[in-house]
């Protein structure tokens, strides 16, 4: 048997490759929209993929489900769990609890563990080769390594009302009656890792073990002492904030994400058409440099997501295509960095490149505007807003700040002031210019704070330290 993990540092989520060798035949679970990697996968290994499958209905990224059967002309599996209200809306094979999916001597079989969502399914994996029971167990958003699933997102992003108290009482049955009636060997293969939003303590580690969690996770003892309220309460507190854009992936993911087929390679564009498409309002300008390039002078009205580690991430906090249908024109050094940025918009829903260009020389300029910690205080500001997460507010913030993350402040606007100039930060800088870019372009007057909270933490420190001398 083949297992491969293919994982996005982005999203943090990770999907896999089951295959036999003998037969050459594989599955994937939770397949991402970029299907590169999968066929490749395929070729290498001389397999085809006869089956695609999700553990549930994400909320983080756009599954690629739909995309890559499609592609290789596979049979598509989902949840037939949930009731009546967590239905797919595309037709696919429904599994239910106990049904099972087999390529030569292996045998996947699904586990309905809801929770994290109604209709969750876990996929418990027997190599048939070598045992006669299951030995790995593909666990969605289920069990993490040290964490579990959040059951409030669908009040959090999918418009529920206190759905979380249902969530978390059928996340402790299902560790209760599925998970933990397992053999402590059995292999755990997660659907994110740390930095997910999905939960809010996951682990780094890529597996776990089943015995492991059983001795060492947070919600073990409650499990043992069979504490359902202590569970629950744990279980709730402290988790982040929702990214807005996650109500948008619920939906499509539900309906069906579109099928895109084979794409083209993005264009490079003239500056000069650029231009002209900017003076029409026609396109959507992303600076991808480092918030300190882009600080220097960047294109009027352009949004600044910067190429990096979250590139996916902070576009969906500062794109909606559901309310902004001009394309994307990237900044990028060169092609092979444009198409892998483009590639990784697709994961969150974001197909609109148009093209990108290298250079902003002949483009309309802008400076954004920054203030200086020692400046803030006699700043005549209508809100100064703290774009960092709950916790990291709770933890210490500026007197006076309002907290509103980043993942958020796009679609709560109209808790922002309608006039006057409003001063962001965030803990270092990188967050916030996401979000300040992503205001101005909505029509706010937006200065942000140099350093954000880190320079202004310094500041006060040099500043009671010259007092005492």
């Amino acid at each position: 048997m083949l297992l491969e993990r293919i994982y996005d540092e982005d999203l943090a989520q990770a999907g896999y490759f089951i295959g036999c060798q003998a037969k050459g035949e594989a599955v994937v679970i939770d397949a991402r929209r970029d299907i590169a990697d999968y066929l490749a996968l395929a070729a290498k290994h001389g397999m085809r993929i006869v089956a695609v499958t999700e553990t549930h209905i994400h909320a983080d990224y756009l599954s690629g489900t739909r995309e890559l059967a499609a592609a290789v002309g596979a049979e598509v599996y989902v949840s037939g769990e949930g009731g009546a209200d967590w239905q797919y809306g595309f037709d696919a094979r429904r599994l239910y609890d106990g049904d099972t999916i087999t390529i030569g001597n292996i045998t996947i079989q699904a586990r309905h563990t809801p929770g994290h969502t109604p209709e969750h399914l876990v996929f418990l994996v027997t190599d048939g080769a070598f045992a006669s029971e299951p030995g790995y167990l593909i666990s969605g958003d289920f069990v993490f390594a040290g964490d579990l699933g959040r059951p409030d997102l669908l009040d959090e992003a999918a418009g529920g009302v206190d759905t979380r108290f249902e969530g978390a009482r059928q996340l402790f049955s299902s560790l209760r009656e599925v998970f933990l009636t397992l053999p402590d060997h059995v292999q755990v293969h997660p659907g994110h890792g740390s930095g997910s939003a999905c939960g809010k303590a996951l682990g780094a580690l890529p597996s776990t073990t089943v015995g492991y969690e059983r001795a060492h996770a947070w919600w073990s003892r409650h499990l043992a002492a069979d504490d359902e309220q202590g569970f629950i309460e744990e279980l709730l507190d402290g988790q982040p904030d929702a990214h807005a854009y996650f109500a948008r992936m619920k939906k499509q993911n539900r309906e069906g994400p579109a099928v895109l087929g084979e794409r083209g390679p993005v264009p490079e564009l003239a500056v000069a058409e650029v231009a002209r498409r900017l003076e029409a309002d026609e396109i959507t300008f992303v600076d991808t440099r480092p918030p300190a390039q882009a600080h220097q002078g960047t294109v009027a009205g352009s949004l600044n997501i910067p190429d990096g580690p979250k590139t996916a991430t902070y576009a969906a906090w500062a794109y909606d295509p559901e309310t902004d249908s001009r394309p994307l024109v990237l900044l990028a050094e060169d092609q092979p960095a444009a198409q892998a940025i483009a590639d990784r918009l697709l994961r969150v829903g974001i197909d609109q490149t148009a093209g990108y260009v290298t250079t902003i020389d002949g483009l309309p300029r802008f400076v954004p505007p920054l203030i200086e910690p020692a400046e803030l205080a006699g700043f005549d500001a209508a809100l100064l807003l703290d774009v960092r997460q709950r916790g990291e507010y709770a933890a210490g913030h500026i007197p006076g700040a309002t907290q509103l993350s980043a993942a958020r402040v796009l679609w709560h606007q109209d808790e922002l002031p309608r006039s006057g100039t409003i001063v962001t930060y965030c803990q270092s800088g990188m967050r916030n210019t996401v979000a300040a870019s992503a205001l101005r372009r909505a029509g706010h007057d937006v200065v942000e704070l140099d350093g954000s909270y880190n320079a202004w933490r310094a500041w006060q420190e040099t500043t009671s330290e010259t007092a005492l001398a």
